[in-house]
């Protein structure tokens, strides 16, 4: 898969068990499992990307050894808030053990701790026999969401924004990635794997509606040539289906230079396919993830236009609020930057009135489970993205089998009222 100027060839799954006990006596198990997207996490230019994947790797499996050591008690919100005080030391010794020429990003800490979040979230719920969506309420928290955010969150809980039952289905977002072929005349050799090979053949065995784009932020005609292609393709396929309502969401991975750019895209794609710009439904982050480094990256103006959302930036509260300084409109929570992120940046989002997507990092079997949890039962998200099954079918087996509504797809949904078991639902 190619994404922001790089290939990615294989993925690494962390998982992480846990055993937790309650005051009375309780004990119950946990589990969570996430890839260790390095090269999207921490896409080094000083750092061998063999390194950062072990340096990852190292630090989750630290951080899973400390959490062993924790004797505190607490709800999953307040102990992974405490372990999270451990990240960034924790970081520190591996980079030096390792001898790395740069501090590893946090964005790259939160993957790495992921894992270990989730099972905690997990196990909090299988323990209590309950699903763990359900026990974020007064009832179950030690403080409310202004203890964990700002003063105006005062008197409210997680309970408030996010659903006792998950969406009963919800569309998939299927990766257009930017060495996918769309047309037979795109393929060398047929691979024969069983797989659609081309963007029709998958809209039509999937049913899919939802399409999100890779593009190269540094190459205008490229770019606006691919989506105008990916809406030809789309518009054959569709036409077979006697389909007429179909989105695109947009992905430049951070490299266009500045918002000129998306804004020189938007109108050569109307003037190009006008059809095409319709139905965009959403921008993810155009620019550099440094906010801060570069303030002239303003996205109002493209934000006027169509929703652009916070993607590898978004690390921290600070970080969604300097983001809407500068004209984003809109959030992309991932379970990879840990489930008790995901949930605070949701409920702050939706406070904001900001558009709120979730996206996956080539998530398989559990951990797309996972994150598709997220997304059911987030009330403001409409879609869940899922690439997994494209690239890296493999890791869905198993689950495939007791999760036949989120793996087969036949009408572009996944099935996510199967998502109702306790802990994480799965």
């Amino acid at each position: 898969m190619k994404f922001g100027g790089r290939v990615v060839e294989d993925a690494t799954l962390l998982n992480v068990e846990v055993k937790v006990e309650t005051r009375d006596g309780r004990q119950g198990r946990g589990f969570g499992s996430m890839p260790m997207g390095n090269a999207w996490a921490w896409p080094s230019q000083a750092v061998p990307g063999a390194q950062t994947l072990e340096a990852m790797t190292t630090l989750g499996e630290r951080l899973a050894e400390q959490a062993r050591q924790y004797q505190d008690f607490g709800h999953p919100l307040d102990i992974t808030h405490e372990l999270a005080r451990q990240h960034e030391g924790g970081a520190t010794q591996v980079v030096q053990a390792l001898g790395l020429a740069e501090s590893m990003p946090r964005l790259a800490q939160l993957v790495a701790a992921s894992s270990l979040e989730a099972a905690l979230h997990d196990a909090y719920g299988k323990t209590l026999g309950q699903n763990s969506y359900n026990l974020l309420g007064r009832d179950y928290v030690n403080y409310d969401l202004s203890h964990h955010l700002t003063p105006e969150f005062a008197g409210e809980y997680l309970d408030q924004y996010t659903l006792r039952e998950p969406k009963a289905r919800m569309p998939l977002y299927h990766l257009v990635g930017a060495l996918d072929p769309l047309f037979d005349a795109d393929l060398p050799t047929r691979l024969h794997d069983g797989l659609p090979e081309t963007l029709g053949e998958w809209i039509l065995a999937d049913g899919l509606t939802h399409l999100k784009i890779k593009l190269s932020g540094d190459d205008l005609p490229w770019d606006v040539a691919r989506v105008a292609r990916v809406d030809q393709a789309a518009v054959a396929a569709q036409a077979q289906r006697d389909c007429r309502d179909w989105c695109y969401s947009l992905d430049f991975n951070e490299r266009c230079q500045n918002v000129e750019y998306v804004l020189d895209f938007l109108a050569k794609l109307q003037e190009q396919s006008p059809e095409a710009l319709q139905r965009v439904q959403y921008i993810e982050q155009p620019t550099h993830r440094d906010l801060r480094a570069n303030p002239e990256n303003r996205m109002h103006r493209a934000a006027a236009i169509k929703p652009v959302v916070i993607d590898e930036s978004l690390v921290d509260l600070e970080s969604l609020h300097l983001a809407r300084e500068q004209g984003y409109s809109g959030v992309a929570l991932k379970a990879c930057k840990g489930h008790t992120e995901a949930l605070l940046m949701g409920a702050a989002a939706q406070k904001y009135g900001m558009f709120l997507c979730v996206q996956d990092l080539t998530c398989v079997g559990a951990s797309f489970l996972h994150s598709a949890s997220l997304a059911a039962r987030i009330p403001t998200i409409a879609a869940i993205e899922g690439n997994g099954r494209q690239y890296c079918p493999a890791g869905n087996r198993g689950w495939a089998e007791r999760f036949p509504t989120m793996f087969h797809i036949t009408d572009g949904t996944v099935g996510t009222a199967a998502l109702v078991g306790p802990g994480l639902g799965f």
